[in-house]
Formats: C-alpha cells, sequence, structure tokens
C-alpha cells in the first residue's frame, strides 16, 4: 500500500489521539468504507485485502487513520456525544476516592482519574436522555469501579487494560433507547471493572425504585 499524508482527523469532529485504543466499531466502519472504495474503483481488490487485514487487526487510531486517508467521505469512526454543558465533568480519586451514586446528573463526557483512593460510579438510579455517554478512564493506582443498569449497553473496546486489567461483567445487549457507556483510556494499574447491579442493589432497587 503506498504512504500517503496522515491527516490529523478524519472529516468530521474526531477528537481521539493517534495513540488511544480504536473500538470494534472503529475497526468495522473503516473496513465498511474500503469495501465501498473497492466497489467505487478507487482500491483495487488487491489493495482491498492488504488494508482490511490491516484495520481488522489494527489497536489504534493511529493505524486506522492511514488507511482513509487518500479516501474522500471517511467516516468520522466514533461520533463524540453531544456537548452537554461544555466541558467535561472531571472526576479525580486523589487520596480518599469518590463516589457517585443515587439520582445524580449524567453529562455526555466524563473524565476519570482513579488516583489514590479509586472511583466509583454508580447510574443504577440515574435519569438520563442520553443516547450515549463518553467516559475517558485512567484507571491509576485504585482503579475505577462502574454499575450500569443491564439495559444499558457497554463499549469498553476503546480502553488499554494496563496492568490492572479492564473486566466487563455486564449483560451483552441493549434495550431500544437505552445509553451506550463508551470507555476509552487506560486501566493502569488498579484497573477498570464495570458490572450489572448485583443482588443487595437489586433488592434496594425493588424496594425503592427509581423516579420514572
Amino acid at each position: 500500500m503506498s504512504s500517503s499524508p496522515l491527516p490529523g482527523r478524519f472529516p468530521g469532529e474526531f477528537p481521539y489521539e493517534d495513540g488511544q485504543r480504536a473500538s470494534d466499531a472503529d475497526r468495522d466502519a473503516v473496513a465498511e468504507r474500503l469495501r465501498e472504495a473497492a466497489a467505487e474503483g478507487r482500491i483495487d481488490f488487491d489493495e482491498l485485502d492488504e488494508r482490511l487485514g490491516t484495520a481488522l487487526s489494527a489497536r489504534t487510531y493511529g493505524e486506522l487513520r492511514p488507511l482513509l486517508a487518500d479516501l474522500p467521505g471517511a467516516p468520522p469512526l466514533v461520533q463524540p456525544p453531544a456537548p452537554h454543558g461544555g466541558e467535561p465533568l472531571e472526576l479525580r480519586g486523589g487520596m480518599y476516592g469518590v463516589r457517585r451514586t443515587g439520582e445524580w446528573e449524567v453529562p455526555a463526557h466524563l473524565v476519570v482519574h482513579g488516583g489514590m483512593g479509586g472511583v466509583h460510579l454508580d447510574f443504577t438510579r440515574v435519569r438520563t436522555r442520553l443516547a450515549e455517554i463518553l467516559i475517558e478512564v485512567r484507571g491509576d493506582m485504585a482503579g475505577i469501579r462502574i454499575v450500569v443498569p443491564e439495559s444499558w449497553g457497554v463499549d469498553a473496546g476503546g480502553v488499554d487494560p494496563g496492568m490492572g486489567g479492564l473486566r466487563d461483567r455486564t449483560t451483552p445487549g441493549r434495550e431500544k433507547g437505552a445509553p451506550l457507556l463508551r470507555l476509552t483510556g487506560d486501566a493502569g494499574m488498579g484497573g477498570v471493572r464495570v458490572r450489572n447491579p448485583g443482588p443487595i442493589e437489586r433488592s434496594c432497587l425493588r424496594k425503592n425504585p427509581p423516579p420514572a
């Protein structure tokens, strides 16, 4: 494949750096555009095979970007969530940790640092009309723990597991109209854990269901 200049961005909004991990949805979007380009006669089938192999094994946005650099109408890959109150909400675990539980206002974009004390995010009682919530994680030493309703979708393909690892124990699938929680970043030494409510949390929800 001939080399081409590496653009700073795809057409449209694309806020992720070259070194950040790409998700399955990103790889699929690139592969689909490559197939369309072959059908349009822009690349031949030998080059299509070569680029598809690179796209499907890519780990970062920097590996995906040059595959589409010489093609018009390249997809923006993962669209960032709509702005919600300007700057993203930044949470830092610090020494003593941070917990967000109960009925709290969820923005479309969060940046979460585990720090030394860790961060616990519980979405089981929140109300939101957002279709997608982006969380940039930095696990640091203590890590990040996230609880989401069973109806929600989770895409953690953009997280580098680091030393602490990434563990997604949520139920696959997403109900129609439910939010998608998209995770990017680095699990660090403390790791990132995502799960659905456990027995105690489900019991509390039955006794005191969230407002409609």
